[in-house]
């Protein structure tokens, strides 16, 4: 195994989640991030994970005003976590906790319901991103074969159109880390533009800045349709084995 990365130990990060959505494709009877891997939610592993890096002060979560569920969590008391309100879209709930980072030059963003991540990608992704004076995020090279779709006119199913080559294409994880100024600006210009920002990167290449992409592990993964809940249980479990090695 490789050396991990090492990162200033008294430098200081705030990340913000996002965490006002209701995740329709779970098909499940609460927000996903709610649900429960081993008698916890997904909110509290994640970020019970993020808070546990050494390099990670504070976290500014966004969530529905109208949140019946995170008063039953255990984070409802922990002092490092600055509640915001959520917005209708992701990109919403992420600038409206952007609006509390005053005196941060860098802000990473993580996905509520991506539990998973490591500390040696959070460390990978702050080194490189420091060392390049660039934001970056946590992705990994596309391995399977990718099909454009189509609609059919026929009976409204989805056909191939082609196959797009593979070889310059990669899946965008988070956390995603970006200057605090230059994010907050990069979606505020993009949403007088009405494009539309699926992630924080998307709105940083509107902007015409750079990102880099940093190779970051497959077993973090979002949480998205039931069977993600089995295989995130999973990589929890063997991320805990592997740390007592």
């Amino acid at each position: 195994m490789s050396n991990p990365v090492l990162v200033p130990e008294n430098q200081q990060f705030i990340v913000v989640v996002p965490a006002a959505g209701i995740g329709k494709r779970m098909l499940a009877s609460c927000p996903k991030q709610y649900l429960t891997i081993d008698n916890q939610t997904i909110l509290s592993h994640t970020i019970n994970r993020l808070l546990s890096h050494k390099n990670i002060a504070k976290v500014v979560l966004a969530i529905n005003d109208d949140d019946a569920y995170f008063a039953q969590t255990t984070l409802v008391d922990n002092a490092n976590i600055i509640r915001v309100s959520g917005g209708k879209e992701r990109v919403d709930s992420v600038l409206s906790g952007l609006q509390v980072i005053n005196d941060m030059e860098w802000v990473l963003v993580h996905d509520a319901a991506r539990p998973c991540i490591t500390h040696d990608d959070i460390d990978k992704l702050i080194k490189q991103c420091l060392v390049n004076n660039s934001g970056g995020i946590l992705a990994a090279p596309v391995v399977d074969t990718m099909k454009l779709a189509i609609k059919s006119n026929a009976n409204e199913t989805m056909e191939v159109s082609k196959t797009i080559d593979r070889s310059s294409l990669w899946h965008a994880f988070t956390p995603q880390m970006f200057k605090t100024k230059e994010l907050k600006q990069a979606i505020e210009q993009a949403q007088v533009k009405g494009l539309t920002i699926t992630d924080e990167s998307s709105a940083i290449e509107s902007a015409g800045l750079p990102c880099i992409l940093v190779s970051g592990r497959r077993d973090n993964i979002k949480i998205t349709r039931p069977e993600d809940l089995v295989l995130a249980d999973f990589y929890l479990k063997q991320q805990i084995e592997q740390n007592k090695g």
